[in-house]
């Protein structure tokens, strides 16, 4: 859980440094939509980020579940954040296009995951 909580706390702290980064460094080599999308990452990598602090300081949640929530809400924010980054970066979205939908299911999963273990506790 400690762990959990640790890189939930790196994540929004990364999450800041690339709001920023965005805002003042991309503002001008990004197209309008492309900030959008790189905004999109940014707001849904700290939103995770926030519900993964919630989850794991939670009591109600057993350790098993707290794990399966937080690497769901992990492998969320590497796939669809990530790509999303990777996209406006540069890397050719043909190459990556699946990712960035597979992240979101991660998401959908996590939500869910937590949504049952919500269920249980009662």
């Amino acid at each position: 859980m400690k762990k959990n909580l640790v890189i939930a706390s790196l994540i929004g702290a990364l999450t800041i440094v690339l709001g920023a980064f965005g805002a003042h460094a991309l503002q001008e080599t990004l197209s309008v939509n492309e900030l959008k999308s790189f905004e999109t990452a940014v707001r849904y990598q700290m939103y995770h980020a926030i519900v993964l602090l919630f989850v794991n300081s939670f009591s109600g949640f057993i350790l098993k579940d707290k794990n399966t929530i937080s690497y769901l809400f992990f492998a969320g924010i590497l796939f669809f954040s990530g790509s999303i980054y990777a996209i406006t970066l540069g890397v050719n979205p043909k190459s990556i296009w699946f990712i960035t939908p597979l992240g979101g299911l991660f998401f959908i999963l996590g939500w869910l995951k937590m949504g049952i273990s919500y269920f249980k506790k009662e």
